[in-house]
Order: structure tokens, then sequence, then C-alpha cells
């Protein structure tokens, strides 16, 4: 099986749509899901109008996953309440994905997923010092899966959730750059 990635483009909106219209990325992105709402939560990225990076995940050439990758700088609105909790270094960067494929889950490609994006991340942002992840205290999987990609837990603290129904404690999980 062969794993690559590829920026998003607005020829992919419509699968967006149907993915994030699935029960269990629903329940933890808890995003619109009209074509209004996707072209203008993922357009600017996908022509490149704003730093946020938005990839599709693919396992032998077919779409399974999205990863969105940011620096925190760039997004302060984000950074500063994040860094009452815990450090946020100059360059720190952040990701936040899912698994779309129902049929693809509880294969481990979530992990691997964070995993060669984190690499990708070292490769592509030489300024890059650490990689933070808030995760939402109830989205066991997505923590779960953050530790097993080989980042560790530094902080607990409230956070605006994504999702209202969700309560505002997270988890924080964040990995180095290696030296």
């Amino acid at each position: 099986m062969t794993f690559t990635w590829r920026r998003v483009t607005e020829a992919d909106f419509p699968m967006i749509r149907e993915w994030l219209s699935e029960p269990l990325v629903t329940r933890w992105w808890n995003h619109e899901t009209t074509p209004e709402a996707v072209a203008r939560d993922f357009g600017p990225s996908a022509r490149g109008e704003e730093p946020n990076q938005d990839w599709l995940a693919l396992l032998d050439a077919e779409p399974f996953g999205l990863i969105q990758r940011s620096v925190f700088a760039d997004y302060p609105e984000y950074r500063d309440p994040l860094a009452r909790i815990t450090e946020v270094p100059p360059g720190a960067m952040s990701l936040d994905y899912f698994v779309a494929a129902h049929e693809r889950r509880g294969q481990g490609l979530g992990v691997r997923m964070i995993q060669l994006m984190t690499t990708k991340t070292w490769a592509d942002h030489p300024g890059a010092t650490c990689v933070i992840v808030p995760v939402a205290a109830g989205n066991r999987r997505s923590w779960r899966a953050l530790e097993k990609a080989g980042f560790h837990r530094v902080a607990e603290g409230d956070l605006e959730p994504d999702n209202p129904v969700d309560p505002p404690l997270h988890v924080v999980y964040r990995i180095d750059r290696p030296a």
C-alpha cells in the first residue's frame, strides 16, 4: 500500500461535504456542510489565499482522510487561548485531522497520517519547533492516535470546543522537532 498526500482543490469540495456529513466526523468537527459553507471554509486554503494548508491523505491514490496544518502564529485567535494553558513557542504548528472513510478506520491509518504529516512538517517548515494539538477531552480516539504517533500529553485546560455539545475541557499533545 502506498501512502501519499495531495493538497485540497475546489474539485474536492463535494467529497469533503460528504465526509463532513459522516456521523463520526460530524460529531467532532461539527462543520456546516452546505456547498457555500465548504467553499467559504476550504476555498481560501485551496486557492492559496490563507496560510492554513488542507491536505488529502491517499492510500493507493484513493482519498481516505483530511489533515489541516497551520502555524499558530498565523492564527492568534487559537494560539492565545491555548497559550493560557501551555507554552506555545515561536514556530509551533498544529494539525487537525480525520479519517473519513468508515471502512478505513481501526487500521492505524489515522496514526500513520499524523506521523507522516509530522515528518513532512519538519521537512516543509524548517522553522517549526514543535507540533501542538489540542483535542476535546472526550475524543479519546483522537488523543490515543496522537499518543501512538509519538506525541506526549503536556497540558489540560478549558478551550472553546468545536462542538457546542462538548464541555470545554481539552487535552493538549505535543511533539518536538527531532534534534
